[in-house]
């Protein structure tokens, strides 16, 4: 009976998932032009501040807040606050970032960083690698939120649903609205998965105290008294996550989201600048949240000990499903589920767009159906990573090793290519080379952390003194005689693109 029951809300639940997407493009046409790329891949850049917040909330929502930070705090303890740390600062840069992408995007008609890259230094080619390069670090996240889905949804049914059956519920589901609604229709279907999130994370945070400790004192005394090791760095058998870790990969990770390529198609979705700075300022206030799955992770200390390995990224659910009725489950889990689809639907439409626009698209007589191709690769690269989290699950969980680390090698070539003109191509690829070549073999070879620090970092600090060096003493470009305010992303564009966007309202 409790399997019935949580099964048929969840089922419930993902019909409405599939409807909200699909009733998101009501009205708005399919066509296949460069303005149909547009609606699809970034909303029209129509998109106001309630869309912009839930959407790219879903960046800090996922599969990971319901296991991977229970699990964190459940193994290490304190190192798991690096989450809220880099976000945080993440959306302080993002102040300044994103309005500086969404304008110079707006202004020349981009719809992702593979374009951006492509304008700036005039090579499509560039756009196509960059593109490439993207879909190594993002397809790791897909599968990622596939097997957190499967996870999640085997749980709450009470093993009724298998492993293989949820994890290709999540991508029928996923694939289901993105193909038709892009990303409108992430951004609807995050409204229904943040009212979810804040009610069932609100409960949790009272219920689970109350019900196994008596109360938050009881609980905190016996954390201090019983756990100390979890609450000081370098936390719980880490292996080494201490202070240097937690600044450096904080710095690393909140200069990587804002150019993350899901992040970024947030920023160009937005309908005007000041709307990602009003999101910059309230997003924040939602991370507060994330304390609530790290804290049960330290109460299923007490409660369900000797979980080890993948095991303790239940912790979790290992509290839910011994004390609540099934129907609680069932919608505590559709939260978690959605946590997975929303963030899932965006990388595989970044994907999309990044394959349809700068490599299917770059090539002339397939420029004129750039959504199809997009909505196609959508498909492909959610059924690639269905089928090796079927046949090979550790190939792309050893490539989400270096995803992070990775994506934050495009940092000088992105962000300071738009303020420096002087900056060559032959820089910014040598820099983004030398950088991601160290990040891989360091990582690769079993040294990361590097001397306590994040290798990231490690990396973008080579990164960054390789693409001065031959900005100065390498080659020169040929002369590129476009004014700076096509080259770069100049402050006073701003209000140009915003009072026309203004005029498209």
């Amino acid at each position: 009976m409790n399997a019935t029951v949580s099964t048929a809300i969840f089922a419930a639940f993902m019909v409405l998932t599939v409807v909200l997407g699909l009733l998101a493009v009501r009205g708005r046409g399919a066509g296949t032009s460069r303005a149909g790329l547009t609606e699809w891949s970034v909303g029209g850049r129509s998109l106001g501040t309630v869309f912009i917040w839930v959407l790219m909330a879903g960046e800090s929502y996922t599969s990971f807040s319901y296991l991977g930070a229970a699990g964190w705090g459940y193994n290490f303890g304190a190192p798991v606050l690096y989450v809220l740390a880099y976000m945080s600062c993440g959306y302080a840069i993002g102040y300044v970032v994103g309005p500086m992408l969404w304008a110079y995007a707006r202004r020349h008609g981009l719809v992702g960083i593979t374009d951006i890259v492509a304008h700036r230094y005039r090579r499509p080619w560039l756009g196509a690698a960059v593109a490439v390069l993207a879909t190594v670090c993002l397809l790791p996240y897909i599968q990622l939120q596939i097997t957190g889905m499967g996870v999640v949804v085997s749980t709450i049914s009470y093993g009724t649903i298998s492993l293989n059956w949820a994890y290709f519920i999540g991508f029928a589901v996923t694939t289901g609205f993105v193909v038709v609604s892009g990303l409108r229709g992430s951004a609807w279907v995050s409204v229904l998965k943040d009212i979810l999130v804040i009610v069932t994370l609100g409960f949790l945070a009272v219920y689970v105290p109350l019900h196994y400790f008596g109360g938050y004192g009881p609980f905190l005394d016996r954390i201090v008294a019983e756990k100390p090791q979890w609450l000081t760095f370098p936390g719980h058998a880490s292996g080494g996550l201490g202070q240097s870790w937690f600044i450096s990969t904080t710095l690393i990770n909140s200069l990587t989201v804002v150019i993350f390529p899901t992040t970024v198609a947030g920023y160009l979705g937005a309908r005007n600048a000041d709307v990602l700075r009003r999101n910059a300022m309230y997003l924040p206030f939602y991370n507060v949240l994330l304390f609530v799955p790290m804290l049960l992770g330290l109460a299923a200390l007490f409660v369900v000990p000797g979980l080890t390995g993948a095991g303790s990224n239940l912790a979790l659910f290992k509290l839910v499903v011994d004390s609540l009725p099934a129907w609680a489950v069932g919608v505590i889990g559709v939260a978690a589920a959605l946590s997975s689809i929303v963030p899932m639907a965006v990388f595989m439409l970044v994907i999309g767009t990044m394959w349809g626009r700068s490599v299917l698209g770059a090539v002339p007589r397939l420029a004129s159906r750039q959504k199809l191709w997009s909505q196609l690769v959508v498909v492909v690269a959610g059924a690639l990573a269905l089928a090796l989290t079927y046949t090979a699950p550790n190939t792309l969980v050893r490539l989400s090793l270096i995803s992070y680390e990775g994506m934050a090698q495009l940092v000088p070539m992105l962000l300071l290519g738009l303020v420096w003109r002087r900056l060559t191509i032959y820089a910014a690829v040598s820099g983004l080379v030398a950088g991601f070549t160290l990040v891989c073999v360091l990582v690769f070879g079993g040294h990361d952390p590097v001397w306590g620090v994040n290798t990231g970092i490690v990396g973008l600090a080579v990164n960054v003194l390789v693409t001065l060096a031959v900005t100065w003493l390498g080659p020169r470009e040929r002369v590129d005689d476009r004014p700076d305010a096509e080259v770069l992303a100049l402050e006073d564009e701003f209000p140009q693109a915003e009072a026309a966007a203004s005029g498209t309202r």
